[in-house]
């Protein structure tokens, strides 16, 4: 076992490269990728915000194999040193990180390894532990004897949605084509030795030890690290948050780009208590405003808005990217749709005020938001809307159960009557989500036309 050579790919623009005050997004690979192909649509998406490196598996994106097999915590070793040896970045800089699948555990390995190097990580369709040993070596085997060409039907079935995958053919953005192309020219030895390195990765034992923030993403139709797996591990990190990208499979930067360059941009904006700027966090130790338990949202007072000179524009496209993550594209067109003279003002105010200001602060996770806002509407009664903030806190993590504790705590503080209507409404909504799943077979926290439609108020 060695340390593997490990090469990089610039994805800035020129000017971005040598723009010392920016800060570095490093990028992480999924097995049988390369990176450009996967990455390349996040990247554009944040360009001018960071400077952007991302590295490429050994045998992948025509880098050579490794000449001996390596582990996991081997293979980060071999990101850091690349990273050092970047002539204009400072000695042992700090970084950004998200990866995908394999670079999703390169990630975590480099967290609970290196917590002086990485400000914020976000981990995509990833886990501690990425499934069956066994299968992990069996494949290695397969692939070594005959090939990648052996997992290029099996990978397009796990990577990308079918809808995806024919959109993609009918556009002609070639995507699919594109990550395809990179499987079956990865090097079949290099294949191999990744597949080997992941049969032996197992950090379950460690999550507790990161101290950088985390936002764990999992794709609502991945088959290989399926959501709920992630969300379960994502509970044992300290202040982590959880995040489902809908309609995504596997390779959720590919199919999409836009909605994970957002959360991106969310954990840079987590500037304080980071672990560029607070020394007691770069040493490894807990943050000095209070360690949060498991699970739990970090106890750190909110963070100041980052990007405090965005334009009306700027915080107007913040919010409205949060306001479908939280309510669903269906949703907001609808809203959006509904629109005229009289109230075109006041859909630009709140998205510019409510999501694009309050939504968007680093300092509270979602489900948190999701469960204070219920709260307030059950105690100003307003129904119309708890009924579609019901719906958004399924789609922010929480669960039926956990929406069922937070009626029950409005019970004791608020009024009972005031949590029975809250029960009557939510259960109208889980009815009304019950039937659309089985009329359609669509995931229960899809968003359809229903009476609970946000109309002009948010």
């Amino acid at each position: 076992m060695s340390v593997p050579s490990i090469r990089l790919v610039e994805l800035s623009a020129p000017a971005a490269a040598q723009d010392e005050q920016r800060p570095v997004l490093l990028l992480g690979p999924a097995l049988g990728t390369a990176l450009v192909p996967l990455w390349g649509g996040v990247a554009r998406e944040l360009e001018g915000r960071f400077r952007i490196i991302g590295w490429e598996l050994p045998g992948h994106g025509g880098a050579p194999a490794s000449s001996e097999d390596f582990s996991i915590k081997e293979l980060a070793q071999g990101v850091l040193a690349a990273v050092d040896a970047v002539e204009e970045l400072p000695a042992e800089s700090s970084f950004w990180y998200a990866g995908c699948s394999v670079g999703g555990a390169v990630g975590l390995q480099l967290l609970v390894d290196a917590p002086q190097r990485v400000r914020g990580a976000v981990i995509t369709a990833s886990a501690p532990q990425l499934g069956d040993p066994e299968q992990w070596r069996e494949r290695a085997a397969l692939v070594e004897a005959a090939g990648t060409p052996t997992q290029v039907i099996g990978s397009a079935q796990r990577w990308l949605t079918q809808d995806f995958i024919e959109r993609d053919a009918a556009a002609g953005t070639g995507i699919t084509t594109g990550l395809l192309h990179a499987l079956q020219s990865a090097d079949r030895h290099g294949y191999a030795q990744v597949c080997r390195a992941i049969a032996a990765f197992d950090l379950t034992g460690r999550l507790g030890e990161i101290v950088a923030p985390v936002i764990a993403v999992a794709g609502e139709q991945d088959p290989s690290v399926e959501a709920q797996a992630v969300r379960d591990w994502a509970q044992q990190v300290p202040g982590a948050r959880f995040e489902l990208i809908e309609q995504a499979a596997h390779m959720i930067p590919a199919q999409q780009p836009t909605a994970l360059a957002g959360l991106i941009r969310e954990l840079a904006a987590q500037t304080p208590g980071s672990a560029s700027t607070d020394p007691l966090r770069r040493e490894g130790a807990p943050s000095s405003v209070g360690d949060s338990a498991p699970g739990c949202a970090s106890a750190q007072a909110p963070a100041p808005r980052a990007g405090g000179d965005r334009t009306a524009s700027q915080t107007h496209a913040d919010g409205m990217r949060v306001r479908r993550e939280v309510l669903s594209d269906a949703h907001v067109d609808r809203s959006e749709a509904n629109k005229d003279e009289f109230t075109a003002e006041w859909q630009d105010f709140i998205s510019r005020y409510a999501w694009g200001e309050i939504w968007t602060r680093p300092g509270l996770d979602r489900p948190m938001r999701s469960a204070i806002t219920l709260t307030a509407l059950i105690a100003a009664g307003h129904w119309g809307e708890f009924e579609m903030h019901v719906r958004a806190a399924l789609r922010n993590g929480l669960t039926r159960e956990q929406i069922k504790e937070i009626l029950l705590q409005s019970s004791i503080y608020l009024s009972v009557p005031s949590a029975n209507n809250a029960f009557f409404h939510a259960k109208a909504v889980f009815d009304r989500l019950d039937a659309e799943a089985a009329s359609a077979s669509s995931p229960a926290t899809t968003d359809r036309a229903s009476s609970d439609d946000e109309g002009v108020t948010s």
